[in-house]
Parts: structure tokens; sequence; C-alpha cells
């Protein structure tokens, strides 16, 4: 963690040092970062910090790990990739664009049953538990459940519990979990299954319930450099993602910081 804040540092210095000797000022450089939906509030907080010490430009394009990854294996241009599950790398490593070495684990998640609005009564999930009639003839909001991993760990949990099929007819899916925050935000659905640290980022929403860590997969965000990076700036950014600064910006959007 330290060598990332020096490397930031000698970065910096180095730029002003060569534009005060007279030098040809260092150009500066673009990170492209493909990164999961549930991850926009901190990680543009953690970009924000890093923009300011370097100069360097660090552009993310936010959207469910499936897609992007589909992307990154199409040719889309990125650096970094960090996803919100591990299948969804996986299948980058396996296409063999992931720099050898550099895949890690970086935080961890909760999955939580969120409600519309400040006054939304507690709701106590466990086996077999009443979502269905809690939904009545509405719709409950979640993120496409065959291919976005908040929509593959909320089916999973539900599965678990025994009530999927039951409440089936009545998802709403969305593109990815922000979509799917959204909806339940906005009132178009009442309820909603998304990541704690989502439920964090909107005033609209009130978490009524935790799904039980064993009722689906331990929630990974899985983070690598890739092939097509090229400058000094994507690895020195790769590393910020762990480091004390980094690891600071993500605790405090809800994330555990499992490096």
């Amino acid at each position: 963690m330290q060598s990332s804040f020096r490397a930031l540092t000698a970065a910096a210095g180095l730029a002003i040092a060569l534009s005060g000797a007279g030098a040809t000022p260092v150009a500066a450089e673009e990170v492209v970062v493909f990164a999961a939906a549930s991850l926009k509030n901190a990680l543009d907080a953690v970009a924000a910090d890093y923009q300011a010490a370097t100069g360097n430009t660090v552009t993310i394009s936010y959207a469910g790990s499936n897609a992007l990854a589909k992307q990154i294996i199409e040719g889309a241009p990125a650096d970094i990739f960090v996803s919100a599950a591990e299948n969804w790398m996986d299948e980058v490593e396996k296409a063999g664009l992931v720099v050898d070495g550099t895949r890690k684990d970086l935080l961890g998640n909760t999955l939580v049953l969120i409600a519309h609005g400040k006054d939304a009564a507690p709701v106590e999930i466990g086996p077999g538990f009443d979502l269905k009639g809690l939904l009545g003839d509405e719709k409950i909001a979640m993120a496409l459940v065959d291919s976005v991993p908040a929509g593959q760990y909320g089916k999973a949990a539900l599965e678990s519990l025994g009530v999927w099929a039951a409440v089936e007819p009545s998802v709403a899916q969305a593109d990815n979990v922000r979509a799917a925050l959204a909806l339940v935000s906005t009132g178009e659905a009442p309820y909603g299954i998304v990541y704690a640290t989502d439920a964090v980022a909107d005033d609209d929403v009130t978490v009524v319930g935790t799904f039980p860590a064993d009722s689906h997969p331990a929630i990974l965000y899985p983070g690598a450099l890739l092939k097509g990076a090229a400058d000094p700036a994507d690895r020195a950014f790769f590393e910020t993602l762990s480091s004390d600064a980094g690891d600071a910006k993500f605790a405090a959007e809800g994330f555990a910081v499992l490096d």
C-alpha cells in the first residue's frame, strides 16, 4: 500500500521537477477503467484523488460486469477491469487478456432488500419468508438474474430460501444494479434487491432486510490489469485501488476491504 503512495508521490514530484527545470512538461496519461456499476460512488472518489495528485486522467465506464467483460473480450480498449463477480473476470482471464499476477480480490459486499422511501417496515428474511405476499401485485426490482452479478446473487438467495418460484413472475429486471436501485428510488417498484453499498448511495430507499451470507455465493470484486495497459499511469492507478487512501474511500461507502 505504501508502495503505491510512493509511486504517486514520485510521479507528481517528477512532473513538477521537469516543468520547473524548463524541460518539456510530462504529458498527462489516460487510464481507462471498466468497472461494475455498484462501484461508482467510491471509485469516482478514488479517481478524483488520483487525478488531482498526478494530473493524469481516469476515464471509467460503468455497467453490469457481464456487459463489460464481453466488451473487453470483443476488443474494447480498457486498461483495468474491476468485476462484481469472479465468473466474469474468469472469462476475461480465459481470453488471455489479464496481465499475469495482477488479478486479486479487492472488495466484498452484502446483499440487501430495499424499499422505496424512508418509512418502510423491516422484513425478516429467512427460509420461506412471504416475499410474494409482501409484493402483492407489485414488482421487485433486480439486475438481470441470469447474467448481472447482483441479479445472479439475488436469484441464488431467493432460490436458497425457497421463495424464487413464487416471486419470479413479479421480478422487474434491470440492466445493472444501479438501474434496479433507480426503479425503487423513483417508486416504480416498491422493493428491490441490491448491494448494501447501493442502498447507502440513495436517500430515497431504505434497507428493510439483509440476506443471510450463506444464502448466496460470496460477493467478491476481483480487479486486474489488462494486457492493453501500456502506460505507467495504468499500473499506478491499479495500485491505488488497494492503497490506504483507496481502502478508506471504499470502506466509507460500505465495502469490505479484502486486500
